[in-house]
């Protein structure tokens, strides 16, 4: 399984969300920067911090044109009582199929119980991984002052457009 690297474009990955809304990752965010997020589990209580925090940090996020997407393995019912439970307003997909999802990315895998280890991406308005972000256990996540500084950072340092 290929890990995703800076330039790569992001695999065509059909979630659905507790939301009820079937959406195809990167189709959903072209035109715009996305933070993808793979989460381990409602259970994971450094994946709860991350989300929180995703979520503090939304109007940060839409301010610079950052959307986010997060994904686990739990079921439907689990999923929703994170969302209603931390209030998230981005979509939040569940029932990846843990070897799919990492034969499309590289994501590791805990093989029991099966669950995705955080993994996250920053895309670009393309759907092309700047940055990637794997992790083989617990720890070791993108944080959204990370993701909002390097978009800035891009922005102000990108190649005028040519006529």
């Amino acid at each position: 399984m290929p890990l995703l690297n800076p330039g790569d474009s992001f695999p065509r990955l059909t979630i659905e969300t507790a939301g009820g809304q079937s959406l195809t990752i990167s189709d959903a965010f072209a035109g715009g920067f996305a933070a993808v997020l793979f989460y381990r589990g409602a259970w994971c209580p450094y994946c709860n911090a991350q989300l929180r925090a995703f979520e503090r940090a939304r109007q940060a996020l839409e301010d610079n044109g950052i959307r986010v997407v997060a994904l686990s393995v739990d079921d439907k019912e689990t999923t929703a009582a994170l969302v209603a439970r931390h209030k998230l307003t981005f979509p939040v997909g569940y029932g990846a199929d843990a070897a799919s999802v990492a034969a499309l990315t590289g994501a590791f895998v805990n093989p029991d119980p099966v669950y995705l280890q955080s993994t996250d991406f920053v895309l670009d308005p393309g759907g092309k991984v700047i940055v990637s972000v794997y992790s083989s256990g617990a720890i070791g996540r993108l944080v959204p002052d990370d993701v909002v500084g390097l978009v800035r950072y891009l922005r102000e340092h990108s190649a005028p457009a040519t006529a």
